[in-house]
């Protein structure tokens, strides 16, 4: 068992290049999805299944802009790991699988259509049912967070957003958010996309139309697969890798080097 060094005060390094990324980051965030808002709630009347789909997207999207600003204020002045900071990363993980399932959803909704044409026009209620799985979605993310609040108790920080180096996630709650909030998704989307893509490609009028949902599949998938992969190859990584035990002490020396650095004086000849 890792244990992390009981430390107060870590130090704190004021990240400029940071700060100065996620402000336009927040800025125009926040634009685009006030003005998606607003279209969605413009058209409400005339809501499909699809457009049940890409409000919770615009949502999952939305909830994680508005905490953008304590991010902003942690590089420049750091907040304190309080049960706030325990909080705002498990938006991050809400924020992450809530677009990660609902991607998948889409997919399944595209894939039906496309497979059952015919069948998929007498289909009823499927808004309800589109409501439904953005509803189970929310749930089990809102309640897997609370089963593992633990995970991310202010003792295992380093500051507020990142974990002592020496205390990686638990095992099974690595496993758990890999093999059913990545890989199943992943192989999901992936068979539904190559199904699309298979029944359009066999159609003999390859119209515009149908070689540009070829493009979109095609894209969501490069897309899924680029965003997410990385994110769950570091859990893995990060789990496995052992950090050596001063590792604090060594973050120590390069802030205190750096702050040196800064504060010395050209020397005139």
């Amino acid at each position: 068992m890792y244990h992390c060094t009981n430390v107060t005060n870590p130090p704190c390094k004021v990240d400029y290049l940071s700060a100065v990324a996620y402000t336009p980051l927040f800025l125009l965030g926040l634009c685009l999805n006030i003005a998606a808002l607003r279209t969605f709630i413009a058209i409400r009347a005339s809501w499909k299944d699809t457009h049940v789909y890409m409000f919770n997207l615009n949502m999952a999207d939305f909830a994680l802009i508005l905490f953008l600003p304590f991010r902003i204020y942690d590089a420049l002045f750091c907040l304190p790991r309080t049960k706030w900071c325990t909080f705002l990363i498990f938006i991050h993980y809400i924020n992450m699988y809530a677009s990660i399932l609902t991607t998948t959803a889409i997919s399944v909704h595209r894939f039906l259509i496309i497979r059952f044409p015919l069948q998929a026009r007498s289909w009823r209620k499927k808004k309800e049912t589109a409501f439904a799985v953005c509803l189970v979605v929310w749930v089990l993310l809102v309640t897997s967070c609370a089963i593992f609040r633990e995970e991310n108790d202010p003792e295992k920080l380093w500051n507020c957003f990142e974990r002592c180096k020496n205390r990686p996630l638990n095992l099974v709650f690595i496993l758990i958010v890999t093999c059913l909030g990545f890989l199943t998704p992943l192989l999901i989307i992936v068979y539904c996309s190559h199904q699309i893509i298979t029944i359009l490609l066999k159609d003999d009028n390859r119209s515009e139309e149908k070689m540009s949902t070829i493009g979109i599949v095609t894209a969501n998938m490069a897309v899924f697969i680029f965003c997410y992969m990385p994110i769950h190859i570091g859990f893995l990584v990060n789990y496995y890798y052992k950090f050596p035990p001063d590792w604090q002490e060594r973050i120590y020396i390069l802030v205190a080097k750096s702050r040196k650095n800064k504060n010395r004086k050209p020397s005139i000849i």
